[in-house]
């Protein structure tokens, strides 16, 4: 099975490394394509993962490749940080794992692309693999200790508030650019009914004056009802100091 991967890979990589031919989807079709010529009936995902263990595993040492530079970078890095680390927390993924998987990345690309429109998937992944190789998509404690039950994406300007569960949870602020503001609650529909009547952080509603809720969405993290109030706080601790939210005080 390996030569026969690393056969598919030769032929079809046009020159680039393991990452961009598994993260291209034009690229990967032909990649997947190969395999399937040679007998390789593993799911894309299995077949994918095998590929990029390989170049783990010192099989494709000495082989030169292309560099991949796209353009616009900076556009898209913010919302692939964001796509990655909802799929982290609601599913328990690497990005790895998100890369390799047919349905993952597309459901990645799509949130990535709400966030910040206009980019080709691959801009959306390149980022976000770029971000792992820089250190900045390390696992968070929360995916680590608390999983949430559920993990929910909203955009502001069209949410009905009775569309927040009335649970216990973690919650994030955010633009198209980052993340405003973070924050633990033990019912999530009161709180964020609070946020957007202006009356729990005056920094944050000043924000919501000036630009409206157009460009504003909101990530739930619901949480198990066993979690108590010290446990959450510190998960919001943790994610203030991961994200930086701009309207947090940071400790």
């Amino acid at each position: 099975m390996k030569e026969s991967l690393l056969e598919a890979f030769r032929e079809t990589c046009r020159g680039y490394s393991p990452d961009r031919v598994v993260a291209d989807p034009e690229i990967n079709r032909t990649f997947l394509d190969a395999c399937s010529r040679r007998g390789l009936t593993l799911a894309p995902a299995k077949l994918n993962q095998a590929l990029l263990n390989s170049r783990k595993g010192g099989l494709l040492r000495g082989i030169r490749s292309r560099r991949t530079i796209l353009p616009s970078q900076g556009d898209y890095r913010f919302a692939a940080e964001i796509a990655a680390r909802y799929l982290e927390r609601r599913a328990g993924c690497s990005l790895d794992e998100v890369i390799c998987d047919p349905a993952l990345v597309e459901e990645f690309d799509a949130l990535a692309a709400s966030i910040a429109p206009g980019g080709a998937p691959l801009a959306y992944r390149w980022a976000a693999l770029n971000l792992r190789k820089q250190k900045r998509l390390a696992p968070e404690l929360l995916a680590r200790v608390a999983r949430p039950v559920e993990v929910i994406q909203l955009k502001v300007e069209a949410m009905a508030i009775a569309s927040v569960p009335s649970k216990a949870g973690l919650y994030l602020f955010y633009s198209s650019e980052a993340t405003l503001y973070v924050g633990e609650a033990e019912n999530l529909q009161n709180r964020i009914r609070k946020h957007l009547d202006h009356s729990d952080n005056k920094h944050l509603a000043r924000w919501l004056w000036e630009q409206t809720t157009a460009a504003l969405h909101l990530e739930l993290q619901v949480l198990d009802e066993t979690v108590s109030h010290r446990i959450r706080r510190a998960l919001e601790l943790e994610l203030i100091r991961s994200r930086a939210p701009l309207f947090n005080i940071q400790r």
